[in-house]
């Protein structure tokens, strides 16, 4: 009988891991609540009308479709229970004989339950839409107000977090708004206001100081309004509260500023840390396990490094290829496991059409700008499932550097009498 691997998620680490065991004389399961595998660094142009939703995800069972021995299992994780070697999900229990967590992570909020309610996430394609129908609706709704104050709170929208995932979406909102300034003729878009809010004093942590400066630069001249070391306490829904005590109206908070571990993770029988990512060892084997491991956003793993490795793509790429092989050593007898060393390879963050910096590494000198630019849509299109998604998407990028057209501005989901 063939030893059966299971991986729940079918992100990034887990599509990996589960193409790799495909090509294995194993059977594999393949868990998650969704039947498509996102690629969530272009969420963000999902919630600006740039990209669609069918061009940043994929059919799960697209990618198998040649491999028998590859099952998908579409049901939500609720937990492990590791003594009897299964996992727990809504839809019952799916044995393994080695378990490979690769499930991702949610929006952090820090515990301010009030901004949990009422901001925007920006982790999922139900919230990057539901962005993109509220931003386009504020517009409509504020075109009609006959209160200046009302039509003031519509036209205030705020990005809180000075990650990539912030800067790219604070960026790309900027350039909707022009757009709406060409086709709004009553509107007086001086009352219109985005902010960036970071709660530390400097943009892009991860990167130089010459490019946060520049990324600081870009982003004022597209006239988003950067506030560094500031930190948000509380949203209403209404307005937003913030550590030094300042208030700004506002109908539209989009967070990302941080991500933790999906729930189910701390139901795993496993430690995890304050941000709910199972602790692992130094082969990414669960800590206090034999048979399970863990990959990607959900895991915590710092052997050699001073904080756990940072929730990106290629920690999760790297980890599915090393998880994989140290569960066939342990299905041939081989209890000599490889040792995870991530390779770092630079960071990199749109700020707009045209606009980018590209962080220095063992590949690359830093570099910023267009070419930067280019370099981005080169290495985002390359990691796109599927030729028919990079060829839509690449001409769409093309035609929105040349013209700034964006088509996909459709407001969906809104009640007729709003």
């Amino acid at each position: 009988m063939r030893p059966k691997i299971v991986v729940v998620g079918a992100g990034f680490g887990g599509i990996v891991a589960a193409r790799l065991f495909a090509k294995e004389d194993v059977d594999v399961t393949l868990v998650d609540r969704h039947n498509f595998h996102l690629f969530q660094p272009l969420l963000y142009q999902v919630s600006s009308a740039i990209l669609d939703t069918a061009e940043i995800a994929f059919p799960t069972r697209a990618f198998f479709r040649d491999n028998k021995n590859v099952e998908f299992f579409m049901a939500k994780a609720t937990g492990v229970d590791q003594e009897r070697n299964v996992l727990l999900t809504n839809h019952g229990e799916v044995p393994y004989d080695y378990l490979v967590l690769a499930a991702g992570a949610t929006t952090n909020f820090f515990g301010m339950e009030s901004v949990a309610k009422h901001a925007y996430g920006m982790k999922t394609l139900q919230e990057a839409v539901a962005i993109r129908n509220h931003f386009l609706h504020m517009f409509e709704r504020a075109n009609k107000s006959k209160d200046a104050e009302e039509r003031k709170r519509m036209l205030t929208f705020v990005v809180v977090g000075g990650g990539p995932t912030g800067i790219e979406e604070a960026g790309a909102l900027s350039e909707v708004i022009n757009i709406q300034k060409k086709e709004f003729h009553n509107l007086d878009f001086s009352e219109v206001s985005l902010y960036l809010i970071e709660a530390t004093d400097k943009l892009l942590p991860m990167m130089s100081d010459d490019l946060r400066e520049y990324t600081l630069k870009v982003l004022q001249k597209k006239g988003v309004k950067v506030m560094l070391s500031t930190q948000v306490t509380d949203y209403d829904g209404k307005e937003l509260s913030l550590k030094d005590g300042g208030k700004i109206p506002t109908e539209t908070v989009i967070w990302a500023a941080g991500v933790k571990a999906v729930s189910f993770i701390a139901n795993c029988g496993a430690e995890v840390d304050r941000a709910g990512r199972v602790i692992v060892d130094e082969n990414l084997r669960v800590k206090g396990a034999k048979n399970v491991f863990a990959i990607g956003d959900c895991a915590n793993f710092c052997h050699g490094t001073e904080h756990p490795l940072p929730t990106v793509a290629p920690v999760a790429y790297q980890g599915a290829a090393v998880a994989h092989r140290n569960v066939m050593r342990l299905i041939k007898g081989d209890n000599d496991l490889e040792v995870f060393h991530y390779k770092d390879l630079g960071a990199m963050a749109t700020i707009g059409r045209g606009e980018a910096v590209v962080g220095k590494s063992p590949f690359n000198p830093e570099f910023k700008g267009f070419l930067a630019w280019c370099a981005w849509m080169f290495v985002h299109l390359f990691r796109l499932a599927g030729t028919h998604m990079k060829l839509t998407i690449s001409l769409k990028w093309a035609w929105n550097l040349i013209s700034g057209v964006r088509l996909g501005r459709l407001i969906g989901n809104i009640k007729l009498d709003e």
